[in-house]
């Protein structure tokens, strides 16, 4: 396959997804692995696949299953939150001990026992969301029509928990909010007895309604979207035990801050989210956060009466950072948290005891016994995998300083799932990825990922630039001979809160990067102020302004680079592009720079932020009827008549993350100053676009655009065209 067909191939993979195992869940005991992949790098249909004994064999082929029903809408909607590019068995959870697995597929409740015998189909009273065994494995708690239910294992005494009072009410579901912008997909945990569940109860009549239709399919009636927009009413999420005899009790949490709440220019004591919930075996763990982000409650629940008591009280002057995986507990009961020492450092806090400085932990794996895993760097472009060991001999709890252990090795993104002494260690490096099954240490085998080998192999330039240190990748063409010309700039950011695209492993827009490289073009990636990974004041430093610190990194990034390849960069010829807030900076780029910047492609671009939700948007800037002109100042649709060089604006129709009244009324804006732009409506697109046509000629369209205003120069040797 020529270099050139890397759209189609791309397109194809599903952005090199396929094939790619993931969903890791080792036993407790580390005897088995559970996870879904599919069984080729082109193939779309995800199949459950059970690591034992050194080798990996297939527990569920759902091609082999027979018909099933549709995928039920909220299934639809937790895989749009998930991003999920794949069919099949895409989700699943088992018991305790790794014994029992469910699954939903097509609507339809399966379970399969690891220990061997074929799936059985459990009939239940509708399509099934989120099934989840019991601890014991004797029931299988899920949702369907926002009904709590659960049934026998063996397909026995399907009964109601809960049902909803009215078609706004769900038992058992994350809402938007918690789903797309906190990473809580899921809404009920089982009592390590198996006898009661722990749920949330959501009511989404609060929120507004807006209406989302496909204009290729007028026939269709619109899709309702209870979608909270910041400065507007969130859902109501409250939390209930379920006893499987039919008992039901309210957990009583605080309805405010009581005490010590950081005041701002907006203030908003009230607890409105649900960050994160557990039950381990020491009770029930909720957090509660505030509307403004500013303080988060841990309580530990009361199973018998459902009342709290306070833990922890978190506070930050701007907001409060979510790290995946905390709060947590210890066997013993020790928690382990989150802290900041200092501005340079997120760290955890294990029982007494704190990572050190300097140390950047960005998720909590898990923990086995008094160990603590967790994945962490020094340097912001490698991520490693770490464990903690807070059962050292120190006989004096107060004085023990735990052992602390770098598990990855080598330059990449490393991350982990664990059970006994059973650690899967999946590492993506500049050479591809691979998944390492360790015991005690020491590798026992190795599961396939079995994704296509791009047709193009990237060649990044890691750099770091300017005085902010910044860290860059630069791809220069393979055929270039360096010094021989100075070509075009395409920079290809995210540059936005939670993603990390400068980092020593081999992605997918690495691989894109290459590929515009490839055409003829200087490829610049930088990760500026409010990306991950450089600790609590680089991450802050865009608390009230989105747009100008982000920005004003690119720019920097840009001629720094320029100084390092004089005869290589023409600073004359520079373009950008992006996607969701990449692409919000690229349409920033354009209106506020267009002395550096000659043209753009914005896809999936959130213009007017007061339409973005409420935790992710309000995070940044604050509430829109009190910190208006954060909003404003931030706005593109504010700023349309700034517009003067070409600009193509792509959208996907049937977003419902970043929703197409951005690009719809970002172009009006453009049309009523009198300026020319280039819309491409996506007809059936999502926020991620997994439509193979749509997405394979979509990167072509995107370097026509470009190639326009750029002009590179690509030699008949070059071998991409």
């Amino acid at each position: 396959m020529d270099s050139f067909d890397l759209p189609r191939q791309f397109a194809r993979t599903r952005r090199f997804s396929l094939g790619v195992p993931r969903a890791f869940a080792v036993s407790p005991d580390g005897e088995r692995v559970l996870f879904v992949r599919s069984t080729a790098g082109d193939d779309p249909v995800s199949r459950l696949w059970l690591f034992q004994d050194g080798a990996e064999r297939i527990l569920v082929d759902p091609l082999g299953l027979g018909a099933t029903g549709p995928v039920p809408e909220a299934e639809r909607v937790r895989r749009e939150r998930a991003r999920e590019q794949s069919q099949g068995v895409v989700a699943f959870a088992t018991d305790r001990h790794a014994r029992v697995v469910a699954f939903a597929l097509g609507g339809a409740l399966w379970v399969v026992d690891t220990a061997g015998g074929a799936p059985r189909r459990i009939h239940t009273a509708g399509p099934v969301v989120d099934p989840r065994p019991s601890p014991d494995g004797t029931l299988i708690a899920y949702v369907t029509g926002g009904a709590l239910r659960v049934v026998g294992a063996d397909g026995t005494d399907d009964r109601a928990l809960a049902e909803p009072e009215n078609p706004e009410i769900t038992y058992g579901l994350a809402d938007h909010v918690a789903a797309e912008s906190m990473g809580r997909q899921r809404g009920f945990w089982w009592s390590p007895e198996s006898d009661t569940l722990f749920v949330a109860r959501v009511d989404t009549s609060p929120v507004q309604r807006w209406w989302l239709s496909d204009p290729a399919h007028p026939e269709r009636a619109p899709r309702a979207i209870r979608y909270p927009a910041a400065g507007t009413a969130n859902a109501e999420t409250s939390l209930h035990l379920l006893r499987l005899d039919g008992t039901r009790i309210a957990v009583r949490t605080p309805e405010r801050v009581s005490e010590a709440h950081v005041p701002g220019e907006w203030t908003d004591d009230a607890f409105e989210y649900v960050p994160t919930a557990l039950w381990d075996a020491h009770g029930p763990l909720i957090t509660l956060q505030t509307r403004d982000q500013r303080s988060l409650y841990v309580l530990e629940v009361d199973p018998k009466s459902g009342g709290t008591e306070l833990v922890s009280h978190r506070r930050d002057q701007a907001w409060l950072e979510l790290m995946p995986g905390t709060p947590l507990r210890l066997e013993s009961g020790r928690p382990v948290n989150p802290w900041h020492p200092g501005d340079h450092t997120r760290g955890l806090r294990v029982g007494n005891t704190l990572t050190p400085p300097g140390l950047q932990v960005h998720e909590v794996l898990g923990r086995t016994g008094e160990r603590v895993w967790f994945t962490a760097s020094y340097e912001p472009a490698e991520v490693h995998v770490w464990s903690f060991d807070h059962a050292d001999h120190e006989p004096d709890p107060e004085r023990r300083t735990g052992t602390l252990r770098q598990i990855s090795e080598g330059p990449g993104v490393h991350t982990a799932a664990v059970g006994g002494d059973t650690v899967v260690l999946t590492s993506r490096t500049p050479e591809g990825q691979t998944v390492t099954v360790l015991r005690g240490g020491e590798p026992v085998g190795w599961i396939g990922v079995l994704a296509e080998e791009p047709v193009v192999t990237p060649r990044p330039r890691h750099l770091t630039l300017g005085e902010r240190d910044l860290r860059s990748a630069l791809y220069l063409p393979s055929w270039h001979e360096p010094g021989s010309a100075r070509l075009p700039v395409l920079l290809c950011p995210y540059a936005g809160p939670g993603i990390q695209l400068v980092v020593h492993a081999r992605a997918w827009w690495t691989v894109v990067a290459q590929w515009f490289a490839e055409q003829g073009y200087a490829v610049l990636i930088t990760d500026g102020r409010g990306t991950p990974g450089r600790g609590h004041a680089w991450e802050k430093a865009v608390h009230g302004d989105q747009l100008t610190p982000v920005l004003d990194d690119q720019v920097d990034a840009l001629h720094a680079a320029a100084e390092l390849f004089p005869d290589d960069l023409d600073l004359d010829r520079v373009g950008i592009r992006g996607w969701s807030f990449g692409g919000y900076l690229a349409a920033g780029a354009v209106l506020h720079r267009p002395d550096v910047f000659r043209t753009a492609v914005a896809g999936a671009a959130p213009t007017d932020l007061r339409l973005y939700d409420t935790h992710w948007k309000e995070r940044y800037l604050g509430h829109p009827g009190i910190q208006a002109s954060s909003y404003e100042n931030c706005s593109l649709v504010a700023h349309a008549h700034l517009l003067e060089r070409p600009l193509m604006l792509v959208h996907g129709l049937s977003d419902d993350n970043v929703l197409p009244v951005h690009m719809l009324r970002f172009s009006a804006a453009l049309l009523a100053a009198g300026r020319p732009h280039t819309v491409l409506p996506l007809p059936g697109a999502s926020h991620l676009v997994t439509q193979e046509d749509v997405a394979a000629n979509l990167l072509r369209l995107e370097l026509d655009f470009l190639n326009a205003s750029l002009a590179p120069a690509v030699p008949a040797t070059g071998g991409n065209s």
